[in-house]
């Protein structure tokens, strides 16, 4: 007999059919016993008697019964198979689970942030957790769709370099067959290459940050969704950013409904036009609101970010805000200066309810003035060889962005830590397994 996946039960009404799944739920009521049993597709309730006793949460199963309606005050109208529930006549355990440490089977799973990770291979089971990472894969295919919608070519590129993308300390050196070389912080210098080849390229690609700190919303690696484009100016940048984070999210209000209703999340509030603001602009609407006086700082803090968050969804119905003209000594080297005030740069930030999910500026695409912001910076040319030929051999004005996945995931469902948004986190702290405990492994 063929498996039937769970979702297509209420299609078999009356019929015998084989599912096969993992017990979620037992419920014993003497003589009589039921199972939640889920699958890729969703939880459909078994009813049986001893057959099902013995059964524990994890339980792998393979059932043959028949599909019945289940009685009126019995219908669940929040599940798709809630009107349905299959009657047992064969079960076959597949594979039997161990004892599982913490309880499975509550609605939100109460366990702190190391228990989550410390046993990630079961805790991605749970039908929240597991969520998290379906609206994931819906942010990544509505970026995808929208980049595609820009004639944006995707292409792949290395996470090793012969240099430090960006500069600074912050990256993690690798002995490369006895040389040098670095995992990349971004695929920055890569996706400005293509511009000459493709004009208009999309990326996806893991990024690697050596930051000495533990925060709520910074991970060691993070996979990174790039644009980048030739032959625009300023404000062409600032359309295209603010498109594909609008129909990012449009996406996954569509397909996520379901989820985000779960959650509790409220509506996504997405304008026909997303206020923009500079740096400078957003420090005195916040100086106004708050009498804090942030005005000369170089930077938003976060709690700047949160502030006028509020303040573009009070005045102008918007969870989106885009800030631009960032100090230019605080942007990477390829970042251009804008020619009407060289201090502040043709750079952007997007940000969401609260937090900035993307990054961006017009890049530096004279050859000579390149190299220069290279050497004022104090690096070398020379590490940049390879890059630098992409800008002597003929570059168009051009420019780009990039958004986070797990800094939009954590926003979208208003999670506490980036950490839950990522599939297998890593920072300074853990690989896979907290340090701490490999090193006492390492040690026996």
């Amino acid at each position: 007999m063929q498996r039937t996946i769970v979702k297509e039960i209420p299609e078999h009404k009356g019929e015998i059919i084989k599912v096969c799944g993992f017990v979620n739920i037992k419920r014993d009521h003497g003589k009589l016993v039921f199972i939640d049993l889920i699958d890729r597709s969703g939880v459909v309730q078994i009813v049986g008697g001893e057959k099902l006793s013995s059964l524990k949460p994890q339980d792998v199963i393979e059932v043959t019964g028949k599909v019945q309606e289940r009685p009126v005050n019995m219908v669940n109208k929040k599940i798709l198979t809630g009107s349905v529930e299959l009657s047992i006549e064969t079960i076959e355990i597949l594979s039997k689970a161990e004892e599982i440490p913490f309880d499975m089977t509550q609605e939100i799973l109460n366990v702190e942030l190391p228990t989550l990770l410390d046993f990630r291979a079961l805790t991605l089971r749970h039908s929240k957790v597991k969520s998290i990472f379906k609206v994931q894969a819906a942010v990544m295919q509505g970026f995808r769709n929208a980049a595609q919608a820009l004639d944006c070519v995707e292409l792949f590129v290395p996470t090793i370099s012969a240099s430090a993308t960006e500069g600074g300390a912050e990256v993690f050196k690798v002995d490369y067959y006895g040389h040098n070389a670095y995992m990349v912080q971004s695929p920055q210098l890569y996706k400005q290459m293509l511009v000459p080849v493709f004009e208009r390229v999309f990326v996806i690609s893991h990024a690697y940050r050596a930051e000495p700190s533990v925060t709520t919303r910074h991970l060691s690696e993070s996979v990174q969704m790039d644009c980048e484009f030739g032959f625009v100016n300023f404000d062409d940048l600032l359309d295209y950013l603010e498109l594909v984070g609008k129909e990012t999210l449009k996406y996954v209000g569509k397909t996520c409904s379901d989820i985000l209703s779960d959650f509790n999340i409220p509506e996504i509030k997405i304008p026909e036009n997303v206020p923009r603001l500079t740096m400078r602009e957003a420090q005195r609407i916040i100086l106004e609101r708050t009498g804090i006086d942030h005005t000369k700082e170089k930077d938003l803090e976060p709690e700047d970010e949160r502030e006028i968050c509020k303040w573009a969804l009070e005045t102008h119905n918007s969870d989106l805000v885009t800030i631009t003209h960032y100090p230019t000594k605080k942007r990477a080297f390829y970042t251009l200066a804008d020619p009407k005030d060289p201090e502040f740069s043709l750079s952007y930030d997007l940000l969401f309810r609260g937090i900035e999910i993307l990054s961006g500026s017009q890049r530096i695409s004279n050859y000579k003035d390149l190299v220069s912001a290279i050497k004022e910076r104090d690096l070398d040319p020379k590490n940049f060889e390879m890059y630098l030929q992409a800008f002597k051999y003929g570059m168009p004005l051009e420019g780009g962005f990039s958004f986070g996945l797990e800094r939009i995931t954590m926003q979208i469902l208003q999670l506490k830590n980036i950490r839950e948004a990522s599939l297998f986190p890593r920072d300074m702290e853990r690989v896979d397994q907290r340090l701490s405990v490999l090193k006492s492994n390492n040690k026996k």
